[in-house]
């Protein structure tokens, strides 16, 4: 069995990477835990919020979870048809039978492209393993019947029922309030579980006054039910699991659209895995299957702490998981690995070139300085010329002030840096940073020195009021920007741990 390198963060489509051995040898994980798109034919956003906790306007859509049946998606079905090594036959088959009843539709395409990445989840499993997915009731029973027939019908578990609460909407039916998670086991013995204890009830209390019971049986009938003296610590987890959502103030709200509850995912953790195990989430999103690993690491430290796998398609997600690993935990690049970003002058190129989706770019700059987009940028009327923003405590009342940024792929002058001098006027900013892939200009920088500085009376020091940052500054030195601490994440953290204010000029 391989050894497998963990504590990774993997930037891009998952399928590539699950198919790569080196990156994920067969039988090399623990636990699989994913929350897809579900196939709901919406566009998410990311809202962003102050530290502060007040709203902000900044709102980026992280990804559109539209399937249609497209040159994707044939292709997937091919290659699951004709090579007999990537998919069980029984598969294949019931695929051809969902193509008959479904047709070339939304809901075929998606189940389409999550079997070709449920097999190659399926390969890297343990033996030991588990496996969690999950759905809503839209799609459950077809991830189902595709789940049997890769894992077979003995290795399921579970059908969890997250049960919640929210708002009500206006419909013709019976209101939805639970999502599915579907639980299968690699093996039918030995996979690891371990059993969680819930609270008595109080009728349960009452009755019994908290002391354990059990059951005589004869000949499968119950005899009589008798109490013992020692007392009972609860009683094993059912299937429902009632946790609320995440609300508009709850302190974990990370403002990602499809962001799932802490808890949910450390019962599932404490279910299913032990210390030392690598727990894989190959659509984590803004990272709360990462974030749970590390929190139970830090609730019961052993000299064995589980491990973490993520996998995301955007900077987006990626940026905002570093963001909450810093702010969480004190985690930085040294910490972990990330996978798939640009390393190199020629790397950033070639994804700002990318015609595929060119704003990936500009969150993955933006992200290199802990800024967050703007807003929609994609909307007519709203390029304002700025891509991002950071926030900083300003003043003796310890206010906040902005940073904003602009992000620049192709040529530029020094023209851009006196717009944005206007700029920064217009949006009553004190500070603002011009990232470029391009080397500048000496009338540029001259431009930028003229500025001037802005003085920090939080920190008593004095910081460049416009700077120009290059890709490749950038990529040798992360911590080159100069910026007071502030509401952000990363600033945040790192205000916590910085030595008291000196005078002096960064």
């Amino acid at each position: 069995m391989s050894q497998i390198e963990t504590n990774r963060l993997y930037f891009g489509d998952n399928l590539p990477f699950l198919r790569n051995q080196d990156y994920f040898p067969s039988e090399s994980v623990d636990l699989i835990y994913l929350d897809p798109p579900f196939n709901s034919s919406q566009d998410y956003n990311v809202l962003y919020r102050e530290r502060t906790g007040e709203p902000s306007s900044a709102q980026i859509k992280a990804f559109s979870d539209t399937w249609t049946w497209d040159d994707s998606a044939a292709h997937a079905l091919y290659e699951l048809n004709t090579s007999s090594s990537i998919a069980p036959r029984k598969l294949v088959l019931l695929l051809d039978t969902l193509q008959e009843l479904l047709g070339h539709s939304a809901m075929f395409a998606y189940l389409t492209m999550m079997s070709v990445r449920l097999v190659e989840l399926h390969r890297i499993l343990k033996p030991t393993g588990s496996f969690f997915l999950h759905c809503d009731p839209t799609a459950s029973h077809y991830l189902k019947l595709i789940l049997d027939s890769l894992f077979a019908p003995t290795r399921f578990k579970n059908e969890i029922i997250w049960h919640y609460r929210r708002w009500p909407a206006k419909a013709q039916r019976l209101q939805r309030m639970h999502d599915v998670v579907l639980f299968y086991s690699k093996s039918h013995k030995d996979n690891r579980f371990n059993v969680l204890l819930e609270p008595l009830s109080e009728g349960t209390l009452h009755r019994w006054k908290g002391k354990k019971s059990f059951v005589e049986y004869q000949d499968e009938k119950r005899l009589v039910t008798k109490m013992t003296q020692e007392s009972s610590p609860g009683s094993p987890m059912d299937d429902v699991w009632d946790i609320p959502v995440i609300n508009s103030q709850a302190k974990e709200r990370q403002g990602y659209p499809t962001q799932k509850p802490l808890e949910l995912l450390k019962r599932v953790i404490q279910i299913a895995s032990n210390p030392g195990d690598v727990i894989l989430d190959p659509f984590c999103g803004c990272g709360t299957t990462i974030d749970a690993v590390e929190a139970l690491n830090r609730e019961s430290p052993t000299s064995e702490p589980r491990c973490w796998i993520g996998i995301d398609i955007t900077h987006l997600a990626i940026n905002l998981i570093k963001s909450r690993l810093a702010f969480r935990f004190g985690l930085g690049r040294k910490d972990y690995a990330v996978i798939g970003e640009p390393t190199t002058q020629e790397e950033a190129k070639a994804l700002a070139y990318d015609e595929n989706d060119r704003y990936q770019f500009q969150y993955w700059a933006l992200g290199l300085i802990g800024a967050r987009p703007w807003g929609d940028e994609k909307k007519k009327g709203k390029d304002r010329g700025v891509d991002g923003y950071r926030s900083f405590l300003h003043g003796p009342h310890r206010a906040y002030q902005k940073c904003i940024i602009q992000v620049k792929s192709g040529k530029v002058n020094s023209s851009q840096i006196r717009d944005l001098k206007g700029t920064m006027e217009r949006e009553k900013a004190e500070m603002a940073a011009f990232i470029t892939l391009e080397s500048p200009t000496s009338e540029m920088k001259s431009e930028a020195a003229a500025a001037g500085f802005y003085h920090s009376e939080v920190m008593n020091r004095d910081y460049q009021r416009i700077q120009i940052l290059t890709i490749t500054q950038l990529l040798a030195d992360p911590d080159l920007f100069k910026i007071p601490p502030g509401g952000d994440f990363l600033s945040l953290g790192r205000f916590q741990k910085e030595s008291k204010p000196q005078n002096g000029l960064f």
